[in-house]
């Protein structure tokens, strides 16, 4: 696939999901207060994945954002669709009363 310059550099600017944003961005430290025992089960879990604790945390809360933001896409689309009306028996229904109404079923 050949990109062009502007294409390119506009796809270094926008990243499209959160995951793309991390490797360039600043990191920040954060503070965490959790239980002595969740964290040992932490340790262990990012232990066995080859993780720290911290790359473990940012990789879940990246999962967790790019989640939401494709949960509100899925939203706004689906809104957009209920606001133009579905189309049932070859007419497009835009209120609860005209999909109710029996007589232009029949």
């Amino acid at each position: 696939m050949n990109l062009t310059p502007q294409t390119r550099l506009r796809n270094l600017r926008e990243p499209s999901t959160p995951s793309e944003l991390a490797p360039l961005a600043a990191k920040h430290n954060i503070t965490l207060a959790i239980e002595g025992t969740l964290l040992k089960r932490a340790r262990a879990l990012a232990a066995r994945r080859g993780l720290s604790v911290s790359a473990l945390l940012a990789d879940e809360l990246r999962e967790l954002v790019a989640e939401d933001a494709a949960f509100a896409s899925a939203e706004r689309v689906a809104a957009g669709l209920l606001q133009d009306g579905l189309p049932i028996d070859g007419a497009r229904v835009t209120d609860r009363a005209a999909l109710h109404d029996r007589h232009r079923v029949r």
